[in-house]
């Protein structure tokens, strides 16, 4: 049994279970934050026996220690934006009961979600890529406006980006993203004393890197535009699949074993002499569409790797 654990509407995880289906595997789909506890049931067994436990669906009924692999891609939330207190009380009980029963399966996650809350932490990415060896950007992270506007004199061009994605709205109510975009000295002012805010010294780009590792198979892509943050327009875009830079594979490979992960999504930024940058890791981020782009074999790759036998 290979369990999927995303949300109904995920195209990304359909592409790998394609593959699994074509392969006969036996795998079961499943979204806690949606199903539980209104359209599944759950019971796990603790104490004097090793672990068991059952969980039904409307369409499966999965023996937990049967589970030889989890895929964990975009589960919905636990918790609803603005939960009542009884969708809170809910949501918490599910998470912690629920997501900690399948967070302690003793099989092989693709990546476990423990890992990949971790990783997600953009202090935490930066640090293990400067171990591991990548040129790292000069970075600040912090709520001081002198701090920020010294940064900003010291490494200018510097460029803003959010520590994580989050909802936003627009004045007009619209759905918002707020993008990297470079700031002067003179834009940063007492607003910054709110929150924390990340500032990165701007590398001087060719180009931007997509490296996309499932385990150790390393899939690059170079993306040429003319944007700042590639991810602005994709119709812009155009993509050569590449070697990697020499040591680039060997280093990605390396950081997400330190974070124990077995999938990372890396953004490099290219300098004209070939040099790669390291820009951020995302442990669970998005790659169908590169497959699409480039019929790099992605999907087929994660398939590989949920059907491994244990080691």
């Amino acid at each position: 049994m290979i369990l999927v654990l995303t949300c109904l509407d995920d195209p990304t995880a359909d592409m790998v279970i394609k593959h699994l289906n074509e392969r006969e595997a036996l795998v079961a789909r499943f979204d806690p934050g949606a199903d539980f506890p209104t359209d599944a049931e759950l019971s796990a067994w603790f104490g004097e026996v090793l672990p068991r436990g059952v969980l039904t669906t409307r369409s499966r009924r999965i023996v937990l220690e049967q589970v030889r692999a989890v895929y964990y891609r975009r589960p919905t939330p636990y918790l609803p934006d603005r939960p009542s207190q009884v969708e809170r009380f809910v949501g918490t009980q599910s998470r912690f009961g629920v997501g900690g029963i399948l967070a302690a399966l003793p099989c092989s996650y693709v990546s476990h979600p423990w890992a990949v809350a971790a990783a997600e932490h953009k202090p935490l990415q930066l640090a293990t890529a400067r171990r591991i060896g990548f040129g790292v950007p000069a970075t600040l992270i912090t709520n001081r406006l002198d701090d920020a506007r010294a940064f900003a004199a010291e490494h200018g061009p510097v460029v803003y980006k959010p520590l994580r994605a989050t909802p936003y709205t627009g004045p007009n109510g619209e759905p918002t993203t707020i993008w990297t975009a470079q700031v002067q000295s003179g834009d940063l002012d007492d607003s910054i004393g709110g929150a924390a805010h990340l500032f990165q010294a701007r590398v001087d780009k060719a180009a931007d890197l997509r490296v996309t590792v499932v385990a150790e198979r390393v899939f690059c892509v170079r993306l040429d535009s003319d944007l700042l943050d590639w991810r602005r327009d994709y119709d812009r875009l155009s993509y050569t699949v590449i070697e990697p830079p020499p040591g680039l594979a060997e280093g990605c490979v390396a950081y997400v074993g330190a974070l124990g992960l077995r999938f990372g999504a890396f953004d490099f930024a290219l300098t004209g002499d070939g040099v790669p940058v390291f820009l951020e890791c995302n442990p669970n981020g998005q790659w169908a569409w590169l497959e699409d782009a480039t019929g790099l074999p992605i999907a087929a790759a994660i398939a590989d790797l949920l059907l491994e036998e244990p080691k």
